[in-house]
């Protein structure tokens, strides 16, 4: 059961915005969930990144992706081709068989709010900094 009364009004994020928007649209977070699980974590939008430029294969995906595990890429691989946002191809006219991986039209319609989330990360990034480092300045015991 939800705390929020029926009809309830949030007042908006943005300062430019002076529309409400109802608790109920808010619970609607509940349906979005399990969609952003699968595409907003750590390797997925970075695959997804790296197939935007050109058609991969897996050790070249694995190149150029610093610091990801081969079972970490295999199964981002997997969940990525699942929720149709790539494209599986086994390359038969190589030797020995290859495969290629390529983003799919779905997964293309992420780049914009990719880009938008790259775009705001360059310009807050430096106050995120500085924000985790007066935190921990304040909350973390001398001499630890």
């Amino acid at each position: 059961m939800s705390a929020m009364k029926e009809g309830a009004l949030i007042k908006p994020c943005s300062p430019h915005s002076h529309k409400a928007v109802s608790a109920e649209a808010l619970l609607d977070v509940e349906k979005a969930r399990p969609v952003l699980e699968q595409i907003a974590n750590k390797w997925s939008i970075l695959i997804l990144t790296v197939l935007c430029t050109r058609p991969s294969r897996f050790n070249e995906i694995m190149r150029r992706l610093d610091g990801i595990t081969h079972k970490a890429l295999a199964d981002a691989l997997k969940r990525l081709e699942r929720n149709g946002l790539i494209r599986r191809e086994v390359l038969t006219t190589t030797t020995p068989v290859g495969v290629e991986y390529t983003i799919t039209s779905l997964g293309r319609s992420l780049q914009q709010p990719f880009e938008a989330l790259y775009a705001w990360s360059m310009t807050y990034g430096p106050e995120l900094e500085r924000a985790q480092d007066e935190y921990d300045r304040v909350r973390v015991e001398p001499g630890r």
